[in-house]
């Protein structure tokens, strides 16, 4: 459940302190920032989402709106957007539709608003009861396939090089990671040590994603001591069943 929202707006007006004690009403803690980034930068990081109230001069805050969605997207956090239809399509300009949760028109009811956000915190409560995955791999339409496998039972998220993967990871929770053993530039054999390097991440199980399925790689593989290793030969139901056995034999275990 969110408990703290980031309102980005180019002044703190008397509509901007009406939703703050609205969303207070509802147990959410809101912070003000104007649209300059060093403000932004400040404060995104104690937030768990984002609500945009633009106006007529949403084009003139580029900078700002890329950083959002950069951050709103490493964080795996929901962006909102409050303003007229051309106004959100001047914003879409900087940050893709893909990254924005939900449209709210104005002039907005701001009633409405609130009970969609009620449900919207009850439908992400939900979510993150759901075990996080985080799939590493340099092959990106690999990487979504897989996403599209596993995404109605899990909550995915992707990263598409081993440095990203150590970002996302200092900021986000995995419960498990399914790690490309081959990758340029850092392999996953090097992520992997990464990972158990950190008091932070070294205890996250990690499966490798071989292409390889001889014996001589497999042993290379398994000579890392991951929880596991996926062929990318391997179908939807199979990789599904594999995941589901590894996390009941984990829940056996607590």
């Amino acid at each position: 459940m969110y408990h703290r929202v980031l309102i980005v707006a180019a002044a703190e007006g008397f509509i901007i302190k009406g939703l703050e004690t609205k969303l207070k009403r509802i147990g959410l803690e809101s912070f003000f920032s104007s649209f300059k980034v060093k403000d932004i930068e400040e404060k995104i990081e104690e937030t768990d989402a984002v609500i945009i109230f633009s106006d007529d001069s949403i084009g003139k805050f580029a900078e700002a709106l890329v950083y959002i969605k950069d951050q709103c997207s490493e964080k795996d956090e929901h962006i909102f957007v409050i303003g007229t239809k051309e106004e959100y399509e001047t914003l879409t300009a900087f940050i893709s539709p893909k990254f924005i949760y939900r449209m709210f028109e104005r002039p907005i009811d701001m009633d409405e608003l609130i009970v969609e956000f009620e449900k919207f915190m009850e439908k992400e409560a939900l979510e993150k009861r759901r075990k996080s995955i985080l799939i590493v791999d340099d092959d990106v339409s690999y990487m979504s396939m897989i996403m599209e496998w596993l995404k109605d039972k899990y909550r995915v998220s992707m990263a598409n090089s081993g440095m990203q993967a150590i970002t996302w990871l200092a900021k986000n929770q995995a419960d498990l990671i399914l790690l490309d053993y081959e990758m340029p530039v850092t392999s996953g054999p090097q992520v992997l040590e990464m990972i158990r390097s950190d008091a932070g991440t070294c205890d996250i199980p990690v499966m490798f994603l071989t292409g390889k399925g001889d014996k001589e790689s497999i042993m290379k593989v398994l000579a890392f001591k991951p929880v596991g290793y996926q062929l990318k030969t391997i179908d939807r139901y199979t990789l599904r069943e594999n995941i589901a056995k590894f996390f009941a034999t984990q829940k056996a275990k607590e």
